[in-house]
Protein backbone atom coordinates (compact mmCIF):
# COMPACT_ATOMS: atom_id res chain seq x y z
CA UNK A 1 0.00 0.00 0.00
CA UNK A 2 1.01 3.13 -0.98
CA UNK A 3 0.34 7.19 -0.08
CA UNK A 4 1.14 8.79 -3.37
CA UNK A 5 3.66 11.05 -2.00
CA UNK A 6 6.47 11.03 -3.72
CA UNK A 7 9.91 10.55 -1.84
CA UNK A 8 12.57 10.96 -4.50
CA UNK A 9 12.74 11.13 -8.02
CA UNK A 10 15.28 8.61 -9.66
CA UNK A 11 17.08 8.11 -12.77
CA UNK A 12 16.52 4.90 -14.68
CA UNK A 13 20.22 3.76 -15.35
CA UNK A 14 19.34 0.68 -17.24
CA UNK A 15 16.75 -1.27 -18.97
CA UNK A 16 16.92 -4.46 -20.22
CA UNK A 17 14.23 -6.16 -22.35
CA UNK A 18 13.20 -9.35 -22.83
CA UNK A 19 10.81 -10.75 -25.44
CA UNK A 20 7.83 -9.60 -23.97
CA UNK A 21 9.10 -8.67 -20.28
CA UNK A 22 12.31 -5.84 -19.39
CA UNK A 23 14.15 -5.49 -15.98
CA UNK A 24 14.99 -1.83 -14.80
CA UNK A 25 17.89 -0.57 -13.03
CA UNK A 26 17.33 3.03 -11.17
CA UNK A 27 19.97 5.15 -9.52
CA UNK A 28 18.54 6.71 -6.21
CA UNK A 29 19.56 7.28 -3.19
CA UNK A 30 16.61 7.82 -0.19
CA UNK A 31 14.41 4.92 -0.87
CA UNK A 32 17.40 2.89 -0.39
CA UNK A 33 17.92 4.10 2.98
CA UNK A 34 16.26 0.62 4.38
CA UNK A 35 15.68 -1.50 1.29
CA UNK A 36 15.64 -5.14 1.06
CA UNK A 37 14.93 -7.81 -1.27
CA UNK A 38 11.35 -8.70 -1.91
CA UNK A 39 10.41 -5.13 -0.51
CA UNK A 40 7.67 -2.83 -2.45
CA UNK A 41 8.91 0.31 -4.40
CA UNK A 42 6.12 1.99 -6.67
CA UNK A 43 8.08 3.57 -9.99
CA UNK A 44 5.73 5.98 -11.32
CA UNK A 45 2.90 4.41 -9.66
CA UNK A 46 3.47 1.21 -10.64
CA UNK A 47 4.11 -0.86 -7.82
CA UNK A 48 7.55 -3.25 -8.23
CA UNK A 49 9.37 -5.97 -6.54
CA UNK A 50 13.19 -5.38 -5.61
CA UNK A 51 14.97 -7.98 -7.03
CA UNK A 52 18.59 -6.50 -6.06
CA UNK A 53 19.98 -3.63 -4.83
CA UNK A 54 23.04 -1.90 -3.59
CA UNK A 55 24.25 1.31 -2.26
CA UNK A 56 23.14 3.82 -5.24
CA UNK A 57 20.59 1.50 -7.43
CA UNK A 58 17.49 -1.02 -7.35
CA UNK A 59 16.43 -3.47 -10.05
CA UNK A 60 13.32 -4.61 -10.67
CA UNK A 61 11.52 -7.23 -12.97
CA UNK A 62 8.59 -6.14 -14.84
CA UNK A 63 5.96 -9.06 -16.12
CA UNK A 64 4.54 -9.05 -19.45
CA UNK A 65 1.12 -7.58 -18.46
CA UNK A 66 2.29 -4.43 -16.80
CA UNK A 67 4.83 -4.26 -19.66
CA UNK A 68 1.40 -3.61 -21.76
CA UNK A 69 -0.72 -2.22 -19.23
CA UNK A 70 1.55 1.30 -18.05
CA UNK A 71 3.95 3.89 -19.34
CA UNK A 72 7.24 1.95 -18.43
CA UNK A 73 7.78 0.04 -21.46
CA UNK A 74 8.37 3.80 -22.26
CA UNK A 75 11.21 4.33 -20.36
CA UNK A 76 14.97 4.65 -21.42
CA UNK A 77 18.24 5.04 -19.50
CA UNK A 78 18.26 8.61 -18.07
CA UNK A 79 14.36 8.60 -17.71
CA UNK A 80 12.97 10.34 -14.45
CA UNK A 81 10.81 8.46 -12.38
CA UNK A 82 8.71 9.00 -9.32
CA UNK A 83 9.66 6.80 -6.12
CA UNK A 84 7.99 5.69 -3.45
CA UNK A 85 8.23 3.09 -0.92
CA UNK A 86 5.30 1.09 0.60
CA UNK A 87 3.99 2.46 3.39
CA UNK A 88 5.17 2.06 7.04
CA UNK A 89 2.56 1.09 9.56
CA UNK A 90 3.67 3.87 11.59
CA UNK A 91 4.20 6.37 8.79
CA UNK A 92 1.98 9.62 7.94
CA UNK A 93 -0.94 9.34 5.76
CA UNK A 94 -0.09 12.02 3.56
CA UNK A 95 -2.16 11.42 0.47
CA UNK A 96 -4.72 8.59 -0.35
CA UNK A 97 -4.91 4.67 -0.49
CA UNK A 98 -2.68 3.71 -3.56
CA UNK A 99 -2.57 0.12 -4.84
CA UNK A 100 0.00 0.72 -7.14
CA UNK A 101 -1.89 -1.24 -9.44
CA UNK A 102 -2.34 1.08 -12.47
CA UNK A 103 -5.59 1.14 -13.88
CA UNK A 104 -5.10 2.76 -17.71
CA UNK A 105 -2.75 5.19 -19.01
CA UNK A 106 -3.61 8.68 -20.42
CA UNK A 107 -2.44 11.36 -22.41
CA UNK A 108 -1.94 15.07 -21.36
CA UNK A 109 -4.16 17.15 -24.51
CA UNK A 110 -3.32 20.22 -22.73
CA UNK A 111 -0.78 22.02 -20.37
CA UNK A 112 -1.20 25.36 -18.98
CA UNK A 113 0.32 27.72 -16.22
CA UNK A 114 -1.93 30.02 -14.06
CA UNK A 115 -0.25 31.99 -11.48
CA UNK A 116 1.98 29.19 -9.43
CA UNK A 117 -0.42 26.67 -10.70
CA UNK A 118 0.12 24.33 -13.43
CA UNK A 119 -2.92 23.13 -15.45
CA UNK A 120 -2.72 19.39 -17.25
CA UNK A 121 -5.71 17.77 -18.84
CA UNK A 122 -5.35 14.51 -19.36
CA UNK A 123 -7.13 12.34 -21.36
CA UNK A 124 -8.47 8.62 -20.37
CA UNK A 125 -10.12 5.35 -21.87
CA UNK A 126 -14.38 6.09 -21.36
CA UNK A 127 -14.63 3.32 -18.87
CA UNK A 128 -12.25 4.99 -15.99
CA UNK A 129 -14.41 8.44 -16.52
CA UNK A 130 -16.91 6.94 -13.79
CA UNK A 131 -14.33 6.85 -11.16
CA UNK A 132 -13.50 10.94 -11.68
CA UNK A 133 -15.72 13.52 -9.74
CA UNK A 134 -14.42 17.01 -9.31
CA UNK A 135 -12.24 17.44 -5.72
CA UNK A 136 -12.01 13.67 -5.82
CA UNK A 137 -8.53 11.79 -5.69
CA UNK A 138 -6.54 10.36 -8.55
CA UNK A 139 -2.87 8.74 -8.18
CA UNK A 140 -1.07 9.97 -11.89
CA UNK A 141 2.42 8.97 -12.22
CA UNK A 142 2.47 7.61 -8.65
CA UNK A 143 1.15 11.33 -7.10
CA UNK A 144 -1.54 11.74 -5.35
CA UNK A 145 -3.28 14.55 -6.66
CA UNK A 146 -6.97 15.98 -6.61
CA UNK A 147 -9.14 16.66 -9.87
CA UNK A 148 -9.65 20.08 -10.52
CA UNK A 149 -12.28 18.98 -13.35
CA UNK A 150 -14.06 16.74 -15.05
CA UNK A 151 -14.09 17.03 -19.20
CA UNK A 152 -16.08 14.42 -21.51
CA UNK A 153 -12.98 12.52 -21.63
CA UNK A 154 -10.93 13.01 -18.92
CA UNK A 155 -9.57 15.17 -16.01
CA UNK A 156 -8.25 17.99 -15.22
CA UNK A 157 -4.84 18.16 -12.17
CA UNK A 158 -3.61 21.47 -11.18
CA UNK A 159 -0.21 21.38 -9.23
CA UNK A 160 1.11 23.62 -6.89
CA UNK A 161 4.83 24.77 -6.95
CA UNK A 162 6.09 21.67 -4.36
CA UNK A 163 4.58 19.02 -7.12
CA UNK A 164 5.92 20.57 -9.96
CA UNK A 165 9.54 20.43 -8.97
CA UNK A 166 9.21 17.11 -6.59
CA UNK A 167 7.30 15.09 -9.21
CA UNK A 168 8.02 14.01 -12.81
CA UNK A 169 4.54 15.06 -13.78
CA UNK A 170 5.68 18.74 -13.84
CA UNK A 171 8.24 18.02 -16.51
CA UNK A 172 5.31 15.95 -18.55
CA UNK A 173 4.10 17.64 -21.60
CA UNK A 174 1.66 17.48 -24.61
CA UNK A 175 1.25 14.36 -25.84
CA UNK A 176 3.20 12.50 -22.86
CA UNK A 177 1.59 8.73 -21.61
CA UNK A 178 0.98 8.57 -17.97
CA UNK A 179 0.17 5.95 -15.77
CA UNK A 180 -3.59 6.20 -14.20
CA UNK A 181 -4.74 4.58 -10.71
CA UNK A 182 -8.44 5.79 -10.05
CA UNK A 183 -9.77 6.07 -6.22
CA UNK A 184 -9.82 2.67 -5.10
CA UNK A 185 -13.24 3.74 -2.40
CA UNK A 186 -15.01 4.92 -6.10
CA UNK A 187 -13.96 1.42 -7.29
CA UNK A 188 -14.96 -0.48 -4.09
CA UNK A 189 -18.43 1.77 -4.01
CA UNK A 190 -19.21 0.41 -7.89
CA UNK A 191 -18.50 -2.41 -7.16
CA UNK A 192 -21.05 -2.63 -4.19
CA UNK A 193 -23.55 -1.27 -6.38
CA UNK A 194 -23.42 -2.75 -9.10
CA UNK A 195 -23.10 -6.36 -7.73
CA UNK A 196 -26.30 -8.70 -8.63
CA UNK A 197 -28.21 -9.43 -5.31
CA UNK A 198 -27.28 -13.14 -5.08
CA UNK A 199 -29.12 -14.91 -1.86
CA UNK A 200 -26.15 -16.42 0.48
CA UNK A 201 -25.85 -19.64 0.21
CA UNK A 202 -25.71 -20.07 3.99
CA UNK A 203 -28.55 -17.99 4.90
CA UNK A 204 -31.12 -19.13 8.12
CA UNK A 205 -34.86 -19.38 6.96
CA UNK A 206 -37.84 -20.94 8.69
CA UNK A 207 -36.76 -24.25 7.01
CA UNK A 208 -33.41 -24.78 8.40
CA UNK A 209 -34.29 -23.89 11.90
CA UNK A 210 -37.02 -26.41 11.83
CA UNK A 211 -34.74 -29.03 9.96
CA UNK A 212 -32.16 -28.69 12.51
CA UNK A 213 -34.50 -28.90 15.44
CA UNK A 214 -34.72 -25.36 16.80
CA UNK A 215 -37.70 -25.46 16.16
CA UNK A 216 -40.82 -27.92 16.38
Amino acid sequence: MFTGIVEEIGTVSRVTPGATSLQLAITCKKVLSDVNKGDSISVNGVCLTVSNFSSDHFTADVMPETVKATTLQELRAGSAVNLERAMAANGRFGGHFVSGHVDGTGEIISVRNVANAMYIEIEIEPELLNYFIPKGSVTVDGTSLTVFGVTDSGFIISLIPVTQEDSVIGQKRIGDKVNVECDMLAKYIERLLTKKEEKPSGSVTMDTLIATGFLD
